[in-house]
């Protein structure tokens, strides 16, 4: 029987360990999220963010500049987030708007503030091994396998998508845990025989069910960060979720084709309820980690 990798429980037992953190600081800590126009997934993401805050004891702060808002608009709006003492952490909610440039967007977020760990100084301290908030997907995903006590030193492990919010950083931490690791995407030749020879692979892709059987090596560890809707009925039947579909009208998948993962792979997180809690998790991790740098900063002066 292949272990399902639970994310809601190593979730839980990271936002535990942040509550007497909490505690200690003499202010709460602050974060604010960023969230311009409708964009309905985004919503939803925001929602849970802000919800969680509320439940470790982190201040929020919601701003919602409009759909219309120009790159002009929105570095006002940052500058004046990295200029707040209650601030200790913001996040921008992606995607962002067309007309909206994003890498001007992100960059404007001072380092020190940066609770996603996007900023090109915070990468910059990953690359070197130097502490600084983590992108907050793949710091989860270590966490996940530290608790299940999977093996990483001297591993293979395989990267497949090489996003800068995911892919990238993702091969760095697991190089840090001394891995050897192999980043793949979508122009690479092979792609199921170079998948196969993981211990450990990552599917961070986007395209639903697309790693089957044939990319996986028998007793491998399968994390899927994919969150994918299918709406096509004959697709959900395929995937083995035909009862789902018929109560919901759809249902999500991961990059993962869930029957096949199940019978080849030792261990796996599910879709959902794997990867996307500790997402979640290390933002709150990440903007204690900076109230705490704020704090102590503030008490040296």
């Amino acid at each position: 029987m292949s272990q399902i990798l639970d994310g809601i429980a190593v979730r839980n037992e990271i936002l535990a360990r942040l509550r007497p953190r909490i505690a200690k600081l003499k202010h709460q800590p602050g974060l604010a999220v960023v969230l311009v126009g409708h964009n309905p997934a985004s919503e939803v993401y925001v929602r849970s963010k802000i919800k969680t805050c509320g439940e470790v004891g982190i201040f929020s702060d919601k701003l919602t500049p409009p759909e219309t808002c120009s790159t002009e608009e929105l570095l006002a709006v940052i500058a004046d987030l990295n200029r707040r003492p209650d601030i200790d952490g913001i996040l921008v909610q992606m995607p962002l708007p067309k007309q909206v440039d994003t890498r001007r967007v992100l960059e404007a977020v001072a380092p020190d503030k940066d609770a996603d760990g996007f900023h090109p100084v915070n990468v910059g301290h990953l690359v070197a091994g130097r502490p600084a908030p983590r992108a907050c997907t793949p710091a989860g995903i270590m966490e996940l396998l530290k608790h299940y006590e999977i093996p990483i030193d001297g591993r293979r492990a395989v990267v497949l998508g090489r996003s800068d919010i995911v892919g990238k950083p993702m091969a760095l931490m697991l190089l840090h845990e001394n891995a050897t690791v192999t980043i793949c995407h979508s122009r690479t030749a092979e792609l199921a025989d170079e998948c196969r020879r993981a211990d450990i692979l990552v599917a961070a892709i986007g395209r639903p069910a697309m790693v089957t059987a044939e990319f996986l090596a028998p007793g491998a560890t399968v994390i899927d960060v994919g969150m994918n809707r299918v709406t096509d009925r004959a697709e959900a039947v395929r995937l083995g979720k035909a009862d789902e579909f018929e109560r919901k009208g759809s249902i999500l998948v991961g990059d993962v084709h869930p029957l096949d993962v199940a019978r080849v792979a030792s261990a796996y997180t599910p879709v959902p309820g794997g990867v996307g809690p500790l997402t979640i998790a290390m933002l709150m991790a990440n903007t204690v980690a900076l109230a705490e740098q704020h704090q102590a900063a503030a008490a040296s002066h």
